[in-house]
């Protein structure tokens, strides 16, 4: 493999560097993602728990305790409990924006890897052309041993090239699917907030009537 590398040329070295760097962003966006998705799993449950049976305030502390979008948006929402519905769906919408912003980063470095990557190795192709016409007129003869290391540069490069751009496009894809079905987890439990936050306040009027 290394053999094969230093044969591609010098094109092979921002190939190599674009696939260490999607490599990179690929694990954070795992490690991201997944935290994201089990904190949904987890902590909604638990916070709705402990809001109808000790309120607000106790929720609150737990929101501010937990790292992750969710908590973030349920902590945005139930700050402006006392504002009304109205200013809690607003506030819940205003901090679901933000943390889909929070999701989707990293992704436009995937996708400009994705994009680079076999360009670079088309251009290393071109190179490798422009090198295996040089040698044959330098030459002045067309045998295979003359052009044969500009060919092999030029396909080299092209096949590294596609070997960066195709696992770091997997990549993209799953972690798209993945943020889509967060976001629709987040907004399910936001509703699901907005829900507990009513029956909780009626369970609250209904005591202060009687």
């Amino acid at each position: 493999m290394v053999e094969l590398f230093l044969k591609g040329g010098i094109f092979m070295w921002p190939i190599l560097i674009l696939l260490v760097f999607g490599l990179m962003v690929a694990i954070e966006r795992v490690y991201t993602l997944t935290k994201a998705s089990w904190a949904t799993k987890h902590f909604v449950p638990k916070v709705s728990k402990i809001l109808q049976e000790e309120g607000v305030e106790k929720a609150l502390e737990l929101c501010e305790k937990t790292p992750g979008p969710i908590a973030e948006i349920f902590h945005a929402g139930l700050s402006k409990v006392d504002q009304g519905p109205e200013a809690v769906e607003k506030a819940i919408q205003s901090a679901g924006t933000v943390e889909m912003a929070f999701l989707d980063k990293g992704m436009i470095w995937l996708a400009t890897v994705i994009t680079l990557a076999p360009l670079i190795g088309f251009m290393g192709t071109v190179s490798g052309m422009i090198r295996a016409f040089n040698d044959i007129a330098a030459a002045n003869d067309i045998s295979p041993a003359i052009v044969a290391s500009g060919i092999s540069e030029a396909l080299l490069t092209t096949i590294f090239g596609l070997v960066v751009a195709v696992p770091i496009q997997i990549c993209y894809n799953l972690f798209t699917a993945r943020v889509d079905g967060i976001v629709v987890e987040m907004e399910e439990s936001s509703m699901g907030l907005l829900e507990t936050l009513a029956r909780v306040q009626n369970k609250k009027s209904n005591k202060e009537e009687k």
